[in-house]
């Protein structure tokens, strides 16, 4: 009986505590989200845009009197340009600021020719555009009303771990004001909508009208404006995307104040560190944006920023993938100047850069690195690796359709299943550099190889341009 008693006692201590503990969570589980919501949802609105889009097909002609003129004429809306019809599209957004600033995605206002901003007691008001920022699909509309209006502050988006609860309010499938619960289910997530992607991922319901809308902490701040979904079917499959406050809310007070998004910039184009090239590059693991090339007069050139170099950390910033790197340099201040590290040559040097207002996307465009220098012409053919080289002539720029300026290597022929076929080489890439050394004739290429298995290495670099592109491309010396 007392061996009984014991386990009897033991599991009844177990029962206790596993009790207790699901007390203690669940006292630190919100009892309602209903005050959270009261409180903010004044704050949240519905927006309601008008397109007018010209119809590919004209406007059928009835004579004079036919009943179908009139139908017709209502089809099309009676107005005064016949090719012409209204589209309509419905959003979210919420209020930032007691003088009506609104912010909601770019693409819910997108081509609108009126926007109509519905607030929480259904009040309707007319908006403008104050500015919008493709580039984050951010967008500030100002109430064309007296205010002042509800609003909601910003959360630290620093802060938000993942686990959070968290609440979403929107206007799902136009049915209006709706509020939906969850958690906060990953952070930094890059879903190729951008340069600078770093998105929450949520699980509350988030679907089709609930772009532009908040997502609060349960204090009532926005942590995240509520952008995308990923669905096969279109609707809620519990993966939401949002916008971080931290970014969204810089982007915001530009747009209020100066009417475009100010970012730095400090003209390099990279690409990311495999455990290939870091294994080329003598560095100990796959990090930091790989230099692929330099603006020629840009902040990274004059700092002295070279081609091939790996930025390692940008301030007091590391960089760990090359993803990073344009968002941390978007948000430095133009003009301060910044310590960037970086691995060049097997050591880590400092330079001190200062970055630059971003260009405009013409103005980019129009940026372009000098040709190769021009050298002898001749051939070589490299077995081993499956891959012969060649200096370019007028035969091979019309061959590969590259342009009448270029000069130096380009590759003529690629075996299919050769060591340079597996790294990636095709037919007209030039190569520029090898292990970040210049080549100007085959002789070079060569020579540059040579040297490499001379000191023992693995394999080399090599920067290949591709229809005008600049590129590192590791390529392994033997199986």
């Amino acid at each position: 009986m007392s061996g009984m008693s014991h386990r009897g006692a033991w599991a009844l201590g177990i029962l206790t505590a596993v009790a207790l503990g699901v007390t203690a969570r669940a006292q630190n589980l919100p009892p309602s989200f209903a005050d959270v919501v009261e409180r903010v949802a004044p704050a949240v609105v519905n927006i309601s845009t008008t397109r007018r889009v010209r119809d590919r097909l004209p406007r059928p002609q009835f004579p004079p009197g036919s009943p179908f003129e009139e139908f017709f004429r209502d089809f099309f809306d009676g107005d005064e340009d016949p090719g012409a019809r209204r589209t309509f599209s419905l959003g979210s957004g919420f209020i930032v600021d007691p003088r009506g600033y609104v912010v909601t995605n770019n693409h819910v206002i997108e081509g609108a020719d009126e926007i109509t901003v519905v607030m929480h007691d259904e009040t309707r008001h007319s908006a403008r555009v104050v500015g919008r920022d493709p580039k984050t699909d951010l967008a500030v509309l100002e109430i064309e009303a007296e205010g002042p209006f509800p609003y909601v502050e910003w959360a630290d988006s620093d802060r938000v771990r993942v686990g959070d609860w968290m609440i979403a309010i929107g206007n799902p499938f136009g049915l209006g004001t709706s509020v939906t619960a969850g958690i906060v289910s990953a952070r930094g997530r890059d879903i190729r909508a951008g340069p600078y992607d770093d998105f929450f991922q949520v699980d509350a319901a988030i679907n089709r009208g609930n772009s532009g809308g908040p997502s609060f902490t349960l204090e009532g701040k926005v942590f995240g404006v509520n952008t995308a979904i990923f669905s096969p079917s279109g609707t809620n499959i519990g993966i939401g995307f949002a916008i971080p406050s931290n970014l969204a809310r810089r982007v915001v007070t530009s747009l209020i104040e100066k009417g475009r998004v100010v970012r730095a910039w400090i003209g390099v184009r990279i690409q990311q560190v495999t455990p290939e090239i870091a294994e080329s590059l003598g560095l100990d693991g796959a990090r930091g944006a790989l230099v692929a090339a330099v603006v020629p007069g840009g902040p990274a050139a004059t700092a002295g920023i070279r081609q091939g170099d790996v930025i390692l950390a940008f301030g007091a910033r590391p960089i760990r993938q090359m993803r990073e790197l344009p968002r941390v340099v978007a948000e430095s201040v133009v003009g301060r100047p910044v310590t960037v590290t970086v691995w060049r040559r097997g050591e880590t040097l400092e330079v001190t850069v200062t970055p630059a207002e971003l260009p405009s996307d013409e103005e980019l465009a129009r940026l372009a690195a000098p040709p190769a220098p021009a050298g002898p012409r001749a051939q070589a053919s490299l077995p081993d690796l499956g891959l012969t080289v060649a200096t370019l002539d007028e035969a091979l720029r019309a061959r590969f359709r590259l342009d009448e300026k270029a000069e130096g290597v380009v590759v003529t022929e690629v075996a299919p299943d050769g060591l340079a076929a597996r790294a990636g080489l095709r037919p007209g890439d030039r190569v520029l550099e090898i292990d970040s050394e210049e080549v100007r004739t085959p002789a070079d290429v060569v020579a540059r190889l040579e040297t490499a298995r001379g000191e023992g290495r693995a394999s080399v670099l090599l920067l290949v341009e591709r229809q005008g592109e600049a590129r590192f491309v590791p390529l392994r010396l033997a199986d």
